[in-house]
């Protein structure tokens, strides 16, 4: 269940009137603005609905240009536990907007149909136009279930994502998909709906245990795999203990996650291939096959960045037994990811109870299992029914701990 709370700035009219007035002669293009002495780094993602993704520090003042003045109303939709965190995100807002904010369940547990109905339910009593906007406060799941709404109230409204975890920065805020969870499995419901723009606040990652920071860094040590080896460089040069919120290298390593994941989503944003049989976006689900599986099998007690980082081994022993990696590289795969601290191992389930929940993954084609693979870095390509002797022997390569 979400727990609401409206706010309303008082004399709202009047003061919109005075904003207006005071702008007059002014620019009043929504998009955010280009990088300024504040060292922001604007990442553009171009495409039929393009957006900004803004890399910085204290980014609550951003918001008003993002959403724009034809908007009334933000239904603020946040992690429960973020507590103070989300205040100064929220402060921004009630200047400008009629504030419906919304608390929502921590992690996976808001990511269900109930919570999104209790969400529309919400809006609908408050009044909420296709004018008005979302803005999620909070790490993936909050995203991914903040997003799924904005896209379906009303066919679509405009959202803006705040992230607050280092996973929901590099991957789930950034691309355009939405979704919530079922019993069958993860991200089964969803839609593509991009956002409007993506304020990744450094600073918001100064609270953040270090254990989630550490996750998030799964989806970081991806991107090097698949697109820039560089990242891989920078976590295998950079002590780990150094890898923090105000470091220039993790500021490098978001940079560069996030610049990955944008070129794809440019060139294929509903996932439908890419250009001379690169997997286009696909290849961002590298590892994420056997991940998903560890997760529903687990009950979502494995964080999604931890199981990433199993499944980028999985498939890296799956590539090696195909013949197309060299086993050096399946190697590095382990030695990276462990350096910061990711697990690179796995045997709470069996084998056929994660080969059940692939099967039923959303990347699968009827009964024929598809895996983004890597023939060398940064080339990866599609291994599409695999046979089940491999699939059983890679997991038996990371069920092992020698």
């Amino acid at each position: 269940m979400t727990k609401r709370q409206t706010r309303k700035q008082q004399q709202r009219h009047q003061q919109r009137t005075q904003r207006q007035a005071e702008r007059q002669g002014h620019d009043q293009h929504t998009d955010l603005p280009a990088p300024q002495e504040s060292g922001d780094t604007v990442l553009h993602v171009a495409g039929a609905s393009p957006y900004d993704v803004v890399v910085g520090h204290g980014l609550s003042e951003r918001l008003p240009a993002v959403l724009g003045e034809s908007v009334e109303r933000v239904a603020v939709l946040y992690a429960g536990t973020l507590g103070e965190l989300a205040d100064p995100v929220v402060d921004a807002l009630v200047e400008h907007y009629d504030v419906l904010a919304l608390g929502l369940p921590d992690g996976e547990r808001a990511k269900t149909a109930p919570v999104a109905s209790d969400c529309w339910e919400a809006l609908g009593e408050a009044g909420f136009t296709r004018s008005d906007a979302v803005v999620t406060i909070g790490g993936g799941a909050t995203t991914d279930l903040g997003g799924f709404v904005a896209a379906t109230w009303l066919r679509g409204v405009r959202v803006v994502h705040v992230p607050t975890t280092l996973l929901a920065m590099v991957d789930a805020a950034v691309g355009g998909k939405t979704g919530i969870n079922t019993g069958s499995g993860k991200n089964l419901v969803g839609s593509f709906h991009e956002p409007a723009g993506v304020l990744c606040d450094l600073a918001l990652l100064e609270s953040l245990p270090r254990a989630e920071l550490v996750a998030g860094l799964g989806e970081v040590v991806k991107c090097g795999f698949i697109a820039d080896p560089a990242i891989l460089d920078v976590v295998e040069r950079t002590d780990p203990a150094d890898l923090t919120w105000d470091s220039d290298e993790l500021r490098e390593l978001v940079e560069r996650a996030i610049r990955v994941k944008v070129d794809v989503v440019v060139d294929d944003l509903r996932e439908t291939g890419g250009a001379g049989g690169h997997p286009g976006r696909e290849v961002l689900n590298y590892g994420h096959t056997l991940a998903h599986a560890i997760e529903r099998t687990s009950d979502y007690a494995v964080r999604h960045g931890e199981a990433v980082a199993i499944g980028c081994v999985y498939v890296a022993e799956l590539a090696a037994r195909a013949g197309s990696l060299d086993p050096a590289l399946v190697e590095r795969h382990r030695a990276t990811l462990s350096r910061v601290g990711l697990p690179t191992t796995y045997d709470a389930a069996s084998f056929d109870d994660l080969h059940a929940a692939m099967r039923i993954d959303k990347k699968a084609r009827g009964s024929q299992l598809r895996f983004v693979v890597l023939d060398d870095l940064a080339t990866p390509r599609i291994l599409a029914g695999p046979g089940e002797d491999d699939l059983r022997a890679a997991y038996a390569a990371i069920a092992s701990a020698g």
